[in-house]
């Protein structure tokens, strides 16, 4: 089955970095595009982001975009998200996405809180 398992969130202070990442497995990662999305707390889930299958290109929302950059290792069947010059808006819970079989499947979600 489908499973995407995010990890790297913390707490970080605004300016800072993190790296997220999104192992999958249950399908052929390599011919998928992924996506993040994030949730701050009382706010719709918001589209990130999205790599295409063979990493040759990325698209972002306005708000990230020149701060944050998405990559993947098809080999490790992972998807990465490089998070720089972070600000307290970008406080949320940070998931993968990918559609397959026309299902969405998520991640459990991993925390990012930017804060002083």
């Amino acid at each position: 089955q489908v499973q995407l398992v995010e990890s790297g969130g913390g707490l970080v202070q605004p300016g800072g970095s993190l790296r997220l990442s999104c192992a999958a497995s249950g399908f052929t990662f390599s011919t998928y595009a992924m996506r993040w999305y994030r949730q701050a707390p009382g706010k719709e889930r918001e589209w990130v982001g999205l790599i295409t299958s063979t990493g040759g290109h990325t698209n972002y929302v306005d708000s990230v975009k020149g701060r944050f950059t998405i990559s993947r290792d098809n080999a490790k069947n992972t998807v990465y998200l490089q998070m720089n010059s972070l600000k307290p808006e970008d406080t949320a819970v940070y998931y993968c996405n990918v559609g397959v079989s026309y299902r969405d499947y998520w991640g459990q979600g991993t925390q990012v809180t930017v804060s002083s």
